[in-house]
């Protein structure tokens, strides 16, 4: 077994690396620069973690927010791995621990923010620590153009080039542009050896609904999953308060989050969220990067995205632990209209805002589209994928119609009126309303008066919404939001392509969705009952519930009820430091039983060893008293039952040198017939 799988299990809990992650730590242990492009719960930060522990030296990560490295921090720190952070969140002590660990040479990582880096003291820290290898989380945040961007991630490529180490940057959420960014101010322009490891997140389920009684539906998909952690993501201030009320007010235990609160109540919500089990936080897109909660279970829009991007990097909060995840967003007409906006009153040059206006473009087309949802979001980032089976397009498949006659009278009617209103008036001349505003202006007079009376009020919406999102109209800034023809819409007007829309179901749901579980009826009482005795330590710890285990770790322990400590052992994510501090007080939840072990076989557990050391102790037993029963009684240590166990002796007189003459005589020919029937 190699080092690095080796601490894989010992350290981290895993028997196996996940896909794409073997090559890139190799790829870092060796010391080469590296760009490693991973989806959002994919394993990344291990890909620095882990390396950092078979190289020589100190790694330092260069992390976003603070939040995320204390977290960081905090896990590792319960896996047995000497590691740090230097932020302004520290107290006194926690920095004078810091300095003092990484004076004694034991420090393994340590954690900064990249404004740290703006003192022209660090470099000469870095160095004098004895600094090996920089790794950059959420490299992304070096693009200028980006949502993240942190004018201080454009000092790394400086520090790198003083220290002379290797870099490694990661990231979930970089398009090609970004990537060459990166590329440019992280390496300068020689690229590194880079790893594309996929943005399908097959875990997660993505869906999309047309904007009824918003409220209600966000309350709804929330009621279905009740009990479970997941955040609503909101476009303004007001909604996170308003929609976090509503929730608790049906019984879940919710709060909100924006820029806009005082520092320590931001905090309190993120302290809150870490810890407790079955909390909803209703934010804006303040609340984002940074969440290292991995057993986030589900994601709603309540407002439109800002981008494909955005979109993407928020779903990918949920699932991280790799169980299952649900999304669902919502979008109108009025979503629409305000990212148009947003984006045509903004200060970017043209050139960004017609890349916005792309960018806002693949958003609505996964949001409008007809097919699978997973093959159109991974064909935006350039891979392709069959039919997914687990998106709500593929559940339902859409009740779609030949659109082109409803959109070229549509088109015709924003002709006619010049390009000057919006879909409300529109909509009002193609059903043939008398309005006072038709008459005023003689749209009554028009040839596309009363044309499209074959559809209601509601359904010509839908069609207006559904052109803004295939971009065939949007909103033009300088006339207050007038929609305005695109070129896009000029061949179906012209008659020379045709368009399929969907059919909206705008009527409610004759009854709430099914409630989601995570584990069978049968298994749920002991997964309620893991997750308490997961919460009672966290809190004596005051660390986050997932340090101690993440949730996919509990329901792998509710559904296979490991008997023993071996069993215990080959859970995924329960590592030899945890099995030793945590694995007894499991599994007596589990079995009901509350048997003593001692430190030393707790240490053996789930090794070849730890079989050995049961049998060897079994025949110690009988020989206690001699082969009679009739001798003085006699024992071997546990911990020299353990070297046995562990060392194998082939002979007499290698068991003596462990045990000693007198043991080696009375235990010996039963220890060696063990020993060599495990060979």
């Amino acid at each position: 077994m190699s080092d690095a799988d080796r601490l894989l299990r010992d350290i981290f809990g895993f028997d196996a690396f996940r896909p794409g992650q073997a090559e890139i730590v190799e790829a870092v242990r060796a010391g080469e620069n590296v760009l490693a492009i991973m989806p959002t719960g994919g394993g990344k930060s291990l890909c620095f973690q882990l390396p950092a522990l078979c190289r020589s030296g100190v790694t330092v990560v260069i992390s976003p927010l603070i939040a995320l490295m204390r977290d960081q921090v905090r896990a590792l720190q319960e896996a047995g791995v000497n590691a740090g952070a230097l932020t302004s969140g520290n107290t006194q002590e926690e920095t004078d621990a810091v300095w003092n660990a990484l004076e004694r040479g034991e420090l393994k990582l340590l954690y900064m923010a990249p404004e740290r880096l703006a003192g022209g003291s660090a470099v000469g820290m870095l160095r004098r620590v004895g600094v090996t290898l920089i790794a950059v989380d959420e490299a992304h945040c070096v693009s200028q153009w980006g949502h993240d961007f942190r004018p201080d991630y454009l000092r790394i490529g400086e520090l790198r080039r003083a220290l002379d180490v290797p870099l490694a940057a990661f990231t979930a959420t970089a398009d090609a542009e970004t990537r060459e960014e990166i590329v440019h101010k992280l390496f300068d322009g020689t690229p590194p050896r880079s790893f594309l490891r996929g943005f399908d997140r097959p875990n997660i389920h993505l869906a999309f609904a047309a904007k009824n009684s918003p409220r209600r539906q966000i309350l709804d998909f929330a009621a279905a999953r009740r009990g479970q952690s997941g955040i609503v993501y909101c476009g303004t201030r007001a909604k996170t308060e308003g929609l976090a009320r509503a929730l608790c007010e049906d019984g879940h235990s919710a709060c909100h989050y924006h820029g806009g609160m005082d520092a320590e109540d931001r905090r309190i919500v993120e302290t809150r969220f870490a810890r407790e089990d079955g909390l909803i936080v209703v934010a804006t897109v303040a609340f984002g990067m940074g969440i290292d909660k991995p057993d986030i279970r589900w994601v709603a829009h309540a407002d439109l995205p800002k981008s494909i991007e955005a979109y993407y990097q928020e779903i990918g909060r949920a699932g991280r632990d790799g169980a299952a995840a649900e999304t669902l967003t919502l979008f109108g007409a009025d979503d629409i209209r305000l990212r148009r906006t947003q984006i045509d009153e903004g200060l970017a040059p043209p050139e960004r805002r017609s890349a916005d206006h792309a960018r806002l473009n693949a958003l609505l087309g996964l949001a409008e589209a007809l097919k699978c949802r997973r093959q159109t979001l991974l064909g935006y980032f350039g891979e392709s994928a069959g039919p997914c089976g687990h998106c709500d397009l593929c559940d339902s498949p859409p009740d779609v119609f030949d659109g082109t006659t409803a959109v070229r009278k549509a088109l015709s009617a924003i002709l006619r009126t010049d390009e000057w209103f919006g879909a409300g008036h529109l909509i009002d001349i193609l059903t043939g309303a008398a309005t006072d505003k038709i008459r005023a202006r003689r749209h009554d007079e028009l040839p596309t008066y009363g044309c499209g009376t074959e559809y209601d009020k509601r359904q010509w919406q839908a069609v207006f919404r559904q052109m803004m999102g295939h971009d065939l109209v949007r909103p033009d800034p300088e006339r207050h939001g007038a929609l305005r023809m695109t070129e896009t819409a000029r061949p179906v007007l012209r008659g020379e392509t045709s368009i399929e829309l969907r059919r909206d179901t705008i009527r409610k749901a004759d009854r709430r969705p099914a409630v989601k579980t995570l584990v069978s009826d049968e298994d749920a009482p002991l997964l309620s009952a893991l997750k308490a005795r997961r919460r009672a330590l966290a809190e004596a710890a005051r660390v986050p519930a997932y340090v101690i285990f993440p949730d996919r770790t509990l329901i792998e322990m509710a559904e296979t009820r490991p008997g023993d400590l071996d069993a215990m052992a080959r859970i995924s994510g329960v590592g030899a430091k945890k099995l030793e501090r945590y694995g007894a007080t499991f599994l007596e939840v589990i079995t009901g039983a509350n048997t003593p072990v001692h430190p030393v076989r707790r240490r053996l557990a789930g090794n070849d060893a730890g079989s050995l050391y049961d049998r060897l102790l079994a025949v110690q037993a009988d020989l206690a008293r001699g082969a009679e029963g009739i001798d003085k009684p006699l024992s071997c240590s546990a911990a020299q039952l353990a070297k046995v166990a562990q060392m194998r002796p082939e002979d007499a007189s290698g068991l003596e040198r462990l045990l000693g003459e007198r043991r080696a005589e009375r235990f010996g020919a039963a220890f060696l017939d063990i020993l060599r029937a495990a060979v």
